[in-house]
């Protein structure tokens, strides 16, 4: 059943929802128009979810998933993420998120963001910093390469312990782990971000309706 909205959205529903996706589009198509989505949404893959998938949120395998391709770094990804929190809000108990990685190169910086991330999800901490680097994108994103010490600050503030998150960073593995799932994403068609799938269908956002609706529709069953 859907829990209330949160205060952005208190009592206006699915509509306000999708309003808001629509206001985040046009800004965002403003400020990054070079990754804002619009892939074909080929598929090659069985699935958009692999078995060592993140998920912010995990009810069960019969639930609706809805899978994120994203890039800390990147400008649309940032103006989304509030809506993407509201709609995971507004579903809670209804639907599994999950988020892959997808660094844009002409990012430079995030690649290490990603790294930090999977560092942080080898502590079980993924949630934590993937909030905490959207949180504070503005402060870090387009900065001067690398912003390493920038995220490890982030990591020692979540608690982290640190001796493991360094060897982490460093660890080639953990760069490869994040380099999977870009694979991945490009096997699905992914060619900018954020690019969503619901259950394992690729959603057009050039009509940005397209996602809250999917998921409302979905979840309804």
């Amino acid at each position: 059943m859907k829990k209330a909205l949160l205060p952005t959205f208190a009592a206006l529903g699915l509509l306000a929802l999708v309003a808001a996706f629509v206001f985040v589009y046009v800004t965002s198509q403003k400020s990054d128009s070079d990754t804002a989505s619009t892939n074909s949404g080929s598929q090659e893959l069985s699935s958009a979810v692999a078995s060592d998938s993140h998920y912010v949120d995990k009810v069960g395998p019969d639930a609706v998933t809805i899978v994120e391709f994203l890039d800390f770094e990147c400008g649309a990804c940032g103006q989304f993420y509030p809506y993407v929190e509201a709609l995971r809000e507004v579903y809670d108990g209804d639907i599994n998120y999950v988020v892959r990685y997808f660094p844009l190169p002409s990012h430079p910086n995030s690649m290490d963001a990603a790294i930090a991330a999977e560092a942080a999800a080898q502590q079980g901490e993924f949630e934590a910093m993937y909030q905490r680097l959207f949180e504070t994108q503005s402060e870090w994103a387009g900065g001067t390469p690398p912003q390493s010490d920038t995220f490890r600050a982030m990591a020692l503030d979540l608690g982290l312990d640190m001796d493991a998150y360094d060897a982490a960073v460093a660890d080639p593995a953990t760069q490869a782990r994040v380099e999977a799932d870009f694979d991945a994403g490009v096997a699905l068609g992914v060619n900018s971000t954020p690019t969503f799938f619901v259950n394992d269908e690729y959603i057009d956002t050039s009509r940005l309706e397209n996602l809250p609706e999917a998921v409302d529709a979905a979840v309804k069953g």
